[in-house]
């Protein structure tokens, strides 16, 4: 007898309990779960249980790899695909929301991602790789209209909306496919059909697209005969080889000329972007050099410049010297300080006054991951960190004045995102009239977003709004954005999925989108290469980020082994996604309309 009970409890066996469940579960209490899992169910609740399990399947199925290539996040879409199949549905409105909202997140975070680099990839090398990247986007487009017209046109077996669908899939850009959808619907709201074709044409070529880009490498360094230990060896020699990179260096005073001479007018003698960090005397004393300090023989001097301009100072002051600064015992420290009060976001750095207010020298300024040099006239940004070199005590101040508040940083800015959302909602909403065509063009929930959170993320600071996200808040809305677009859209196509793609026809559309995988990337490859004699491990990692590819880009990093890649990946990654939208578009209002 259980103290203060009337009756004793009974002892339950574990194959006593495991009885008891499965008898409840016979019983008609439990109807409510199996409605509520049962396809043709519309309720919300069964919407959002449908959703969530599309999602966390197609990411787990999505790690599994096959041959090393795995397809990631894309699985949503097939997973969708299935459960449409079976007869799994929401309700239309609900469906057109999700599928939209998601579009939109997701195009918003790739531009506030691409945005900071979007134009200064033009600049220099780059402009080459971009070129290269754009004639392969127009020769997919070319080659893509090509095999629709060869195969009978508009009375072919396959529709230019849904030849625009297998060419997203071929060059495995989902905004592509996103921003046509788009553009169909805004020419016939009752398209949903074509809509659905569209998506069907791109989950048939899309497998075959990921593996068809790294085919596409290995026959280049084939076709080549690529020694792929010379390429890593001339990458190493000139990784450092940037004018954006900081080069610290220190140079011993042995010029006459130069001696006696103050640190301001020294920046008037020597034409180029440097910074004088630390000036060690002859008698070992560390300083902190103002612009009125004065250069004398004997001084050794730490300078932050462009690697270009090595020998420049070489000339001007002596000789360079090995000397490991951080062991020297003086009253300067290097500290980083991050930029977190938003007054201080699209201000200059030279209106700080660093060297006369607080005796501080700023040697390089990272952002973003990338190392800048310290001018006067960069602009500072949220999320910023500067390399300080002074006294604890200075350090401290200056970093009370910008914040250095890492928590700040970590606290999400929805008000940039949202009017940001808003204004790309106005702007993909005008609609441009050109001649020849039937409806007036507009960027749409796609085209819109992306062209303003470019300019708000590259331009923002001027208005001293704040642009800064950290990684994991932009990677979060991303991955969510993508996610909710492609369980809608395997969600609306799974009814007729197996019907249109199982069957003679499916299969042309794979073999139509291996070809347009294929061939405009071994053309650029052998133009990169064979007329630039661009360094391999540039061109893979161009070729990747031509098609946007992150399956890709990991094959390229894995055959390297250094960052080449990536780089070459980044430089052109923003403009190819800005063409592939806005091309999709073009060729569904131009040919479709």
């Amino acid at each position: 007898m259980a103290s203060g009970l009337p009756y004793s409890l009974p002892n339950f066996s574990e194959s006593a309990i495991f009885q008891f469940l499965f008898l409840y579960f016979q019983f008609p209490q439990m109807e409510w779960l199996i409605d509520l899992l049962s396809p043709g169910n519309e309720t919300l609740a069964s919407a959002v249980m449908l959703y969530s399990f599309v999602i966390f399947s197609g990411i787990y199925l999505g790690k599994i790899k096959v041959f090393g290539v795995s397809l990631g996040v894309t699985l949503v879409l097939f997973v969708g695909i299935l459960l449409g199949h079976f007869g799994y549905s929401v309700q239309s409105d609900i469906l057109h929301f999700l599928r939209d909202f998601g579009l939109i997140l997701f195009i918003f975070s790739i531009g506030m991602q691409v945005g900071p680099g979007f134009f200064s990839s033009f600049k220099e090398g780059g402009v080459r790789m971009n070129m290269l990247a754009v004639a392969g986007v127009l020769l997919n487009a070319a080659i893509a209209v090509g095999i629709y017209y060869i195969q009978g046109g508009a009375s072919g077996n396959t529709s230019l909306p849904e030849m625009v669908g297998i060419m997203s899939g071929a060059v495995t850009n989902t905004p592509g496919l996103g921003a046509a959808q788009q553009t169909v619907l805004q020419i016939n709201s009752a398209a949903s059909d074509v809509s659905q074709q569209m998506s069907m044409g791109y989950a048939a070529a899309y497998p075959l697209g990921v593996v068809g880009i790294i085919i596409s490498l290995i026959l280049i360094k084939k076709i080549f005969r690529i020694d792929l230990q010379k390429e890593i060896d001339e990458v190493e020699e000139d990784k450092n080889d940037s004018q954006l990179a900081p080069h610290v260096v220190t140079y011993k005073v042995t010029n006459e000329l130069m001696a006696g001479l103050d640190i301001q007018k020294i920046h008037t003698v020597i034409n180029a972007n440097f910074v004088v960090s630390r000036i060690e005397k002859p008698d070992g004393t560390v300083r902190i050099p103002k612009s009125e300090d004065i250069l004398e023989l004997g001084d050794l001097v730490l300078i932050v410049c462009s690697i270009q301009d090595e020998e420049t100072f070489n000339r001007f002051i002596g000789p360079k010297v090995d000397k490991k600064w951080e062991m020297v015992q003086g009253p300067v420290v290097s500290k980083k300080i991050l930029v977190t009060k938003t007054e201080y976001n699209g201000v200059k750095l030279g209106s700080l006054r660093l060297r006369m207010g607080y005796k501080l020298n700023v040697t390089r300024v990272t952002r973003a991951g990338v190392d800048l040099l310290a001018t006067a006239n960069l602009r500072l940004q949220i999320g910023d960190r500067l390399t300080v070199v002074g006294k604890p005590e200075d350090i401290e101040r200056l970093g009370n004045k910008l914040g250095n508040s890492l928590k700040r940083l970590n606290e999400p800015n929805l008000f940039t995102m949202f009017i940001g959302i808003f204004l790309g909602i106005i702007v993909g909403s005008i609609p441009f009239f050109l001649p020849g065509m039937s409806v007036p063009m507009k960027l749409g929930l796609a085209g819109g977003p992306l062209i303003v959170a470019i300019l708000i993320s590259a331009y923002g600071t001027k208005f001293h709004l704040v642009t800064y996200t950290n990684s994991s808040a932009n990677m979060l809305l991303r991955e969510i954005g993508i996610c909710l677009f492609l369980a809608s859209v395997g969600i609306a196509a799974g009814k007729d999925f197996a019907a249109t793609v199982f069957n003679i026809r499916g299969a042309m559309w794979v073999g139509y989108g291996l070809i347009i995988t294929l061939i405009p990337l071994l053309v650029i490859g052998i133009i990169a290469r064979g007329k630039y004699k661009m360094n391999y491990l540039a061109i893979i990692g161009m070729l990747s980020g031509n098609y946007t590819d992150p399956p890709a880009l990991a094959y390229a990093n894995k055959v390297a082994n250094n960052d080449a890649p990536a780089v070459a990946y980044s430089t052109v990654y923003p403009l190819t996604m800005f063409m592939r939208v806005i091309v999709a578009q073009l060729l569904i209002l131009f040919l479709a309309s």
